[in-house]
């Protein structure tokens, strides 16, 4: 396999996107344990998420070849770099990867990556087309990473936990809805029901931007229930501010392009948060 090839695997994985999913399993962890869990836990729950979702973006890209040739061109699947017999090899040695992963961590966590491992396969080959539908599809799988993350620390429905879950199903949603507006030509094709193709655009960036106002609402519960302190309000406060200020200028984008740029930014906005209350908890 050619050097060019390796890299257009990597992009396949998305690598930014499993990343985050992997990040969000140990956020549960630390918040449900109240502590830094062992090694061991940290990396299977990383791996549980990164895989998890490593497969899913796989599919995605797989059964949107011609949506991609149309939204994003430059794309392994749809530029040709990569075949569709490789792309299937690919996931089903990163799904294999990821179940194993479960079986060393519980059965529950076996369970969890079968479901929604199933989930992803209809969201990408079926669901993905039912608009709202399958946006809530996608951001239940997000949101499963943190109460995953409880899981392997036996603790699943600690009360911050939970909040924290509630908060990147929002988030995810309104990021999806927004990552939808932008793609509105190339889903077209492919006869994509989203909230942007049955309402228009504006509106559906409006809905996004208002599910990132509900996130910041959320983000302030566990400051208010007295389960974090001023350190933490600190940096969901800094974090809250990207956010307000990247959604403003999507909801404000004259072309797909920036929206694109917007809707990225706004994700690793999320993400540096993540990692920051991350740190803020380990005493790092």
């Amino acid at each position: 396999m050619t050097k060019e090839k390796i890299k257009g695997l990597f992009k396949l994985l998305r690598p930014e996107l499993p990343f985050a999913a992997g990040v969000s399993v140990i956020l549960g962890e630390i918040i449900s344990l109240g502590n830094l869990p062992s090694f061991s836990e940290l990396f299977l729950g990383f791996m549980w998420g990164f895989l998890l979702s490593g497969s899913a973006m796989i599919l995605n890209d797989f059964f949107d070849i011609e949506v991609d040739k149309v939204n994003a061109p430059e794309r392994p699947l749809a530029s040709g770099l990569i075949s569709s017999t490789t792309a299937i090899v690919f996931t089903i040695i990163i799904s294999l990867l990821g179940l194993a992963v479960s079986f060393f961590i519980n059965r529950t966590a076996v369970l969890l990556y079968i479901v929604f491992w199933i989930v992803g396969f209809l969201y990408n080959w079926k669901f993905k087309e039912k608009g709202l539908v399958g946006n809530l599809f996608v951001s239940s799988s997000v949101a499963i990473t943190i109460i995953l993350g409880g899981i392997v620390v036996g603790n699943p429905w600690n009360t911050a936990a939970v909040i924290f879950s509630m908060m990147l199903f929002v988030f995810d949603l309104g990021e999806e809805i927004a990552a939808d507006a932008m793609d509105v030509e190339g889903d077209k094709k492919r006869n994509i029901k989203s909230i942007a193709i049955l309402m228009g655009r504006n509106k559906a960036l409006y809905i996004s931007f208002l599910l990132f106002l509900i996130f910041m609402v959320l983000s302030f519960l566990p400051v208010i229930l007295g389960i974090f302190g001023n350190f933490y309000l600190i940096i969901i406060s800094v974090t809250n501010i990207l956010i307000l200020y990247w959604g403003i200028k999507l909801i404000k984008t004259q072309t797909i392009k920036e929206g694109r740029l917007y809707v990225r930014r706004l994700y690793l906005s999320g993400l540096l948060g993540l990692l920051l209350i991350i740190m803020s908890m380990i005493d790092i």
